[in-house]
């Protein structure tokens, strides 16, 4: 995320400037608008203009650029295209656009637009700083190959993409070659070293290991420089009858070594805990919002895990309520880590109500203590 201008401060209105650079960027920005919130950018209008013609008035319809103030009504990300659509109404009129008329802007990658809050809280505040110090990003390329198909997954810390979808025809899957080919372009169009620490290629049998010699002989062939980061480039056995399980491979120790020092190892090795505490030490792991906060009551949560959909919602009390535990939980010596449900760990985080714990010592009959309260 590019930082054009910044006027905020913590608890008082302000304006900043920015430019989303990373499909994360823009679930970052989704996170940071608020109804009531105001965004300045530059968009398109059809105007359609009326003029003297041989047979009378001839009407024409021009796309023309304004710039237009949006008190924000309404907040939506795609997925999919990565991108935020905001919607309110103008609040100043100009020669195009009247005051008062609703319309929909698109903020998108590489688009600065401008971000007006009436009060900045110290949580947008460190997610936006944090954003742009380059703490989005990806940091792991994902392909996942079963026969005739590949999956490309980009992986960063707020959000996981779904970059390419190959099939093979039935006519390639009697041949690897051309499926290999149409793999490797995909690779070398989404997958920049310079960005993420490691690529992995993960399969059952020999799959994985026949396309990373294709690429690398690929890539030496057509002299690509990235060739020098085949050390980076790692194969994972997937087990079999699975199907295509992305979240096995971010569990695996090898990726995991690969990138054990960015802040995405980090929530993983969190994530694995509580599930490993859940399964064989069910006493020190909880999950809902009534454990947890009976938990949190007892001063036993060590590592608390949340998605952004509970710790940033639109509805003022519940997010009030999941900030103030986050910071409880960070000032009484544990740790806090929030998903984002656009990255495979916040959705498996999702299913569990959104909201776990792993505990300082165990709990035991925790549900039966909140049944009583």
């Amino acid at each position: 995320m590019k930082l054009v201008e910044d006027n905020i401060v913590v608890n008082k209105p302000g304006s900043i400037n920015i430019v989303p650079e990373e499909p994360d960027d823009l679930w970052l920005v989704h996170n940071l608008i608020a109804p009531g919130d105001v965004i300045v950018s530059h968009t398109t209008r059809k105007v359609h203009r009326e003029c003297a013609g041989g047979k009378g008035k001839i009407s024409t319809a021009n796309r023309v650029r304004v710039s237009l103030e949006i008190l924000i009504t309404a907040v939506d990300y795609d997925k999919v295209s990565s991108t935020v659509r905001v919607q309110g109404k103008n609040v100043n009129h100009n020669q195009h656009v009247a005051a008062g008329s609703f319309h929909t802007l698109q903020l998108e990658r590489d688009k600065e637009f401008e971000l007006r809050k009436k009060l900045w809280k110290s949580s947008d505040v460190d997610a936006l700083r944090e954003g742009c110090r380059g703490a989005s990003g990806a940091d792991l390329a994902v392909v996942l190959m079963q026969q005739g198909l590949a999956l490309l997954f980009l992986v960063g810390r707020r959000s996981t993409t779904l970059c390419a979808k190959i099939e093979a025809s039935k006519a390639q899957k009697k041949s690897n070659i051309r499926f290999f080919e149409n793999v490797f372009r995909a690779f070398v169009k989404h997958v920049d070293f310079e960005v993420i620490r490691c690529a992995v290629i993960a399969s059952t049998g020999f799959a994985k290991d026949e396309f990373r010699r294709y690429l690398l002989e690929e890539a030496q062939r057509l002299k690509m420089k990235w060739v020098r980061n085949k050390s980076r480039i790692v194969v994972v056995e997937t087990k079999p009858n699975k199907g295509l399980k992305l979240n096995e491979v971010l569990h695996d120790d090898k990726v995991v070594n690969l990138i054990k020092d960015t802040q995405a190892v980090m929530e993983i090795r969190a994530f694995n805990e509580f599930l490993d505490a859940l399964s064989s030490d069910s006493e020190r792991a909880c999950y809902g919002p009534k454990s947890v906060e009976t938990a949190h009551e007892l001063l036993a949560i060590e590592t608390l895990l949340i998605t952004d959909d509970l710790f940033r919602s639109p509805e003022v009390a519940t997010r009030q309520k999941y900030i103030g535990l986050s910071n409880a939980v960070k000032n009484a010596g544990g740790n806090t880590f929030v998903f984002s449900p656009s990255h495979v760990l916040g959705e498996e985080l999702a299913k569990l109500t959104g909201i776990a714990a792993v505990l300082r010592f165990p709990v035991p009959d925790i549900d039966d203590m909140i049944d009583n309260i």
